[in-house]
């Protein structure tokens, strides 16, 4: 459960650090978006580090699984666009995905 926490935690930070670059940039916010920015991605790639994936890549690999997921409640609650059912669906697919790298019993190394 703490890789869990670790992703969601991780996730919230990655994508709040992006949207500032993307206020930045795309937006015409001022360039100050970019400190809170860096300090939170700062903190998404500690977060990830937090994973009990005794790997790094099979962390990151199962992470992404659970970036989807909060991507699409960003679009939802962040940029007021619902997701469809398509989105929902990738979503499910991409968590079974992500559940099976995370949490399928390994033959010892």
């Amino acid at each position: 459960m703490t890789s869990i926490a670790a992703y969601a935690g991780a996730a919230l930070a990655e994508i709040a650090g992006c949207f500032a670059f993307w206020a930045w940039l795309r937006l015409d916010r001022s360039p100050l978006w970019l400190l809170p920015g860096l300090a939170s991605l700062a903190l998404f790639a500690y977060l990830l580090t937090l994973s009990e994936a005794p790997a790094a890549g099979r962390a990151y690999a199962a992470y992404g699984g659970i970036y989807i997921v909060a991507s699409l409640l960003w679009l939802w609650l962040a940029e007021g666009v619902k997701p469809d059912r398509w989105d929902a669906a990738g979503a499910l697919i991409c968590l079974a995905g992500a559940s099976l790298i995370l949490f399928a019993p390994r033959a010892a190394s």
